[in-house]
């Protein structure tokens, strides 16, 4: 069943920001993920407006996105994304298709 890390950050720091973004989706990828979501216009359709960038990733299981999220390959490149931004992120079990 497909699970996915869902992503609500703020940037402070565009140009260390932008290292982790070119670092990411060779990790991701290694644990059979994929972006879903990247970025990219958003409209808020019903309550507060969101100014945070919005990133889903889609993985195979829970287990491999939790997998990934706490791999040591992650926490290194994790590293890049620290004191560039703020985030909170979430990983949620899908509905089998």
């Amino acid at each position: 069943m497909p699970a996915y890390i869902i992503a609500r950050v703020e940037v402070t720091d565009w140009e260390r920001y932008s290292q982790y973004i070119k670092a990411t989706p060779e990790v991701i990828a290694r644990y059979g993920g994929k972006f879903i979501v990247r970025g990219g216009e958003m409209v808020t359709l019903e309550g507060e407006p969101e100014k945070r960038r919005l990133v889903v990733i889609e993985f195979p299981s829970l287990q491999r996105a939790q997998e990934f999220f706490h791999s040591p390959e992650y926490t290194k490149v994790k590293q890049l994304r620290l004191g560039a931004s703020v985030g909170q992120f979430l990983a949620v079990q899908g509905l089998e298709s």
